[in-house]
């Protein structure tokens, strides 16, 4: 019996959650309000990241992150390796995951923040973390709501031209 009343609860629970879910994911962020990335900006973006590279003749993967760290898009180009995913992922996950608390929006903070604070090389050994530039948040005013993160150019830097080129791409799309 109480086994059933738990889950009757629980359906109830998941039934008033869901009624309280925007069904357009285009305002701008509330309080206690997850901002999801469309699925055709993401991918847009991503397109345009290796689009930059490809220009130059980088051979990278791009991968766009929620602001859980959970991949939303992953487009590895043509002539990637494989390595190249790993790093586009981990790039973008250390920047969702660590600037909103430090206060970067580029994965290049972070590198830098290494170098400067004896406190972030610790951080730097949290899985999926990586202290290397290439990855960019997306925003929508000012509020964080996910990051592109490239992997394969030959440096970091080069990585972030790219990533920042498809932010820019969808940036004016974002909810203010």
């Amino acid at each position: 019996m109480k086994l059933m009343t738990l889950h009757a609860s629980v359906a109830l629970l998941c039934g008033l959650s869901v009624s309280f879910v925007p069904a357009h994911a285009q305002q701008a962020p509330q309080p206690g309000y997850h901002y999801t990335l469309p699925l055709n900006l993401a991918v847009e973006a991503a397109e345009e990241a290796i689009r930059v590279c490809e220009e130059k003749r980088y051979w990278v993967t791009a991968t766009v992150v929620d602001m859980d760290g959970v991949p939303q898009v992953v487009m590895r180009g043509d002539h990637a390796t494989v390595h190249t995913g790993e790093s586009s992922f981990r790039k973008a996950f250390t920047v969702v995951t660590l600037g909103p608390e430090f206060g970067f929006d580029r994965s290049s903070g972070f590198f830098e923040l290494v170098k400067t604070s004896p406190y972030a090389p610790q951080l730097a050994t949290v899985h999926n973390v990586m202290a290397l530039p290439g990855a960019v948040a997306f925003k929508a005013g000012n509020e964080m709501v996910g990051a592109l993160g490239i992997g394969g150019a030959p440096g970091g830097d080069k990585d972030e031209v790219c990533a920042a080129a498809g932010v820019a791409k969808v940036a004016n799309r974002l909810p203010h």
